[in-house]
């Protein structure tokens, strides 16, 4: 919060408001209104600058404001201010203290920089990393501090590499698999980190609780499947174009609307198991989610792929 702001009592006329800016000479940044007060500096409202440009000079202060207006305690978070700001389109707002005293001012400007601050760290926490450590440390310390997530990075491909080798004979009988496969992975990846990326937004937001969860995964289920489907169809045409292969086509459209699927529900459920547990759902979502969507891409597509072409043998 900054300790600028335009303060009139509410004992003053709006032309003696309109006195006291002009004797200012310069307004702090973003000031898009004047804190009305009492004698003890308590906050009764505010007025819009055009509500005071348009109002009779003659006119009591406290006729023409607000009293309903959008305040902030001084030990308020300030990610639920900038979800505030966002919802009502805030411009500058009040600090208070616990007695309703008026301590300072919270401008766009100042949320803005906070906004971009925690989008730029949440992005380097979807890859298990922190700026602080990252950005300032040095070689070796940037190395340490990215080696778990690099460790659970190389288990979980380990452990997709073995779904892939339950099926060697398979792509023995059919090389053509071994090209696709990769595909129906990428897509389902893409899939997840879209789907979690708007999770993660929403529940640092705070705007996701209760029925609305559901809600929110039924939805991203409709979307996986809708998006699926249509893309499935293109993908397995591509397969059948390339290898004249009905039967490729058909694993292939069938690998990749199950695969979406597991990336919807993957993309909703990996960031509240990890909000649920307390932790950051923005730290190593990603490495969680590429394990799940590799992993099922590759049994769907190769468990399709064996059962339908070893039933025709």
């Amino acid at each position: 919060m900054t300790h600028e702001w335009v303060a009139v009592p509410e004992t003053h006329t709006v032309q003696q408001a309109l006195g006291d800016l002009r004797s200012r000479g310069q307004l702090p940044p973003q000031t898009d209104r004047l804190f009305v007060v009492d004698a003890r500096n308590m906050l009764r409202g505010s007025v819009t600058l055009p509500t005071l440009l348009l109002t009779d000079p003659s006119a009591p202060i406290v006729a023409s404001m607000e009293t309903d207006v959008a305040t902030f305690g001084v030990l308020d978070q300030v990610q639920q201010a900038a979800s505030a700001f966002e919802r009502y389109d805030l411009v500058s707002a009040p600090v208070i203290d616990e007695r309703g005293k008026l301590v300072g001012r919270l401008t766009v400007d100042a949320v803005m920089d906070f906004v971009r601050s925690q989008a730029e760290l949440r992005a380097l926490k979807q890859a298990g990393l922190s700026r602080d450590e990252d950005l300032f440390a040095s070689p070796v310390d940037s190395a340490f501090n990215r080696w778990p997530w690099l460790a659970i990075n190389l288990v979980t491909a380990f452990l997709a590499s073995r779904v892939i080798g339950q099926f060697e004979h398979t792509i023995r009988d059919l090389s053509a698999l071994a090209a696709l496969m990769p595909i129906v992975a990428s897509i389902g990846g893409n899939t997840g980190n879209q789907t979690m990326a708007i999770v993660i937004r929403a529940l640092g937001g705070d705007q996701v609780r209760g029925s609305s969860a559901m809600r929110l995964l039924n939805k991203e289920l409709l979307v996986g499947l809708l998006n699926g489907s249509i893309w499935g169809v293109v993908v397995g045409l591509v397969a059948v174009l390339i290898y004249a292969n009905y039967a490729l086509g058909l694993v292939m459209t069938g690998a990749v609307v199950l695969n979406l699927v597991v990336a919807a529900v993957a993309g909703v459920m990996i960031p509240f198991a990890l909000h649920s547990t307390g932790r950051d759902p923005a730290y190593g979502s990603s490495v969680l989610l590429t394990f799940i969507t590799d992993a099922m891409g590759f049994f769907l597509f190769l468990g399709l792929a064996s059962a339908f072409f070893d039933r025709r043998v």
